[in-house]
């Protein structure tokens, strides 16, 4: 009888739990549900690119002339998927319907946008990546891999319905977007921006007739009540940083450890005291053995970069002698909020668009592009443009030489200049589609002596998903060799 009385107060008390099980399973500490506008917050932190970053040093704007911090080897390994934050997108998505808003609303249109933006990001890095089992759902651990080709054609359709959907939030006074630390939450605003993000994809595959980039190029120019373009540098997507907790990376707390470890580069320096450019004196610091040697800080021959190519002993000790110019110490250590960081802006859209119509892409005065390309980066680092325009632009070296492959290279290289410590890879992947400007070489670099032209996939998908993971690289190489010197499809 007690045997029985037992297993019958037993069954009492696992009925009892079964009930509770579930909430005896949930985290106190993760919330099951979260606002649609924090999600839309924190994917705006995790798309953007900061300055004198990583990125920037391969971009060869700056150097680091202390092992201790950082070096130029451009010795890549691995690099990580996006998924986190393309499930953080669709998780927003998921939250906007779960509190009611219709079907079409602000997130699910950003939410395109950020799936675009995020798989750009992965296939401009990697080449071929997982993409439609990868967002399929939960429990597919081994999704097969998409075609770069494949992944710019979907980006593109993101894009494209992006721009509709956000058309007709407009077209019905949709306010209900909020989280939007950009752009404040204005729509309007957003629609340029993936227009203009549009732009930068498609001249991204100026060199893969695969993809008839020209006519999409031409369709987005030929119709601004449908697309509408940034129209100034106040249309720029940028993030802005704050004395609290988003300082500026270079600021006053870190003076002491950095200030004379970091230096220019030959490459993005001597361009500007080559044209004899003006944003010349904003960035950068005349060296100092040029000063001792007669020079003022008003000649552009005190200033001078250091090649990305040189040793890092080299460079320590050349720094030291006071060959090089270090950066503006006063400009980029003297806040904590220092300038805003542009992620997708004007300035880069003029230069695509000059670019399209010297290649015969559009119709279209490529000279006044280029110009305003010039005449807002120049704004956007405090030069007055007003006073020195004239005799810059006389230069038979900045003067425009034309449609011709003279022009061409103007423009990129404008557009390399206007990348100063902003828009992430961008300035690395123009010269990478182009060779425009010479990135320099040497022992400093690392890797032979070569610019890497990709990265290595995640050591996780060589032990979770070895036959997909081995198919893509047999595919894209012609070998099982995960090599960052090797062409993807979006390069050969």
């Amino acid at each position: 009888m007690k045997k029985i009385l037992g297993i019958i107060i037993l069954f009492m008390f696992l009925f009892m739990g079964c009930e509770k099980f579930e909430e005896y399973e949930k985290n106190p500490n993760k919330p099951g549900e979260v606002p649609p506008s924090l999600i839309l917050t924190g994917l705006l932190d995790d798309m953007s690119y900061m300055p004198w970053s990583d990125e920037q040093r391969w971009n060869q704007f700056w150097c680091s002339n202390y092992a201790y911090y950082d070096d130029q080897e451009y010795d890549w390994t691995t690099t990580n998927f996006n998924f986190t934050e393309l499930n953080n997108v669709k998780q927003m998505i998921s939250e906007a319907s779960r509190q009611g808003l219709a079907e079409n609303n602000p997130y699910s249109a950003l939410g395109k946008f950020f799936k675009a933006s995020f798989y750009v990001d992965m296939t401009m890095r990697l080449g071929d990546v997982p993409l439609t089992e990868a967002l399929a759902g939960q429990g597919n651990y081994t999704p097969s891999y998409s075609t770069q080709k494949e992944v710019f054609e979907q980006s593109l359709t993101w894009l494209e319905e992006a721009n509709d959907d956000l058309q007709e939030l407009i077209n019905n006074n949709d306010n209900s977007l909020s989280g939007d630390f950009m752009l404040n939450n204005d729509l309007s605003q957003w629609q340029k921006v993936v227009n203009s993000y549009k732009l930068r994809v498609l001249i991204t595959l100026s060199e893969k007739s695969e993809i008839d980039a020209k006519s999409i190029f031409a369709q987005t120019i030929g119709n601004p009540s449908k697309y509408p373009l940034m129209s100034s540098l106040d249309d720029n997507l940028v993030y802005t940083f704050n004395s609290g907790n988003e300082k500026y990376p270079l600021n006053p707390d870190n003076y002491g450890f950095t200030a004379i470890r970091n230096n220019m580069s030959a490459t993005y320096l001597n361009k500007l005291v080559e044209l004899r450019d003006p944003r010349t004196f904003i960035v950068a610091e005349p060296a100092a053995a040029q000063l001792a040697a007669g020079l003022t800080a008003s000649d552009f021959e005190a200033y001078v970069g250091a090649s990305s190519g040189e040793s890092l002993d080299d460079m320590s000790s050349n720094m030291l002698l006071g060959l090089y110019s270090a950066i503006n110490k006063d400009k980029y250590y003297g806040s904590y909020t220092g300038e805003p960081t542009i992620q997708i802006g004007y300035i880069e859209q003029c230069f695509n668009i000059a670019e399209a119509i010297n290649r015969g892409w559009i119709g279209g005065d490529a000279e006044a592009q280029y110009v305003n390309g010039i005449q807002a980066s120049m704004t956007f680092h405090g030069a007055d443009t007003d006073a020195i325009w004239a005799d810059y632009y006389a230069q038979e070296s900045v003067h425009y030489k034309g449609n011709n492959s003279d022009g061409l290279e103007q423009i990129i290289t404008q557009k390399y200049l206007g990348f100063f410590q902003n828009s992430g890879w961008e300035a690395y992947y123009n010269y990478r589609r182009t060779g425009i400007p010479e990135f320099l070489t040497g022992p400093g670099t690392g890797n032979s002596g070569r610019i890497a032209i990709r990265w290595q996939y995640p050591s996780s998908e060589r032990t979770t998903n070895t036959d997909n993971y081995l198919k893509a690289l047999q595919s894209q190489f012609g070998s099982e060799s995960d090599d960052i010197n090797t062409k993807m499809w979006l390069l050969k």
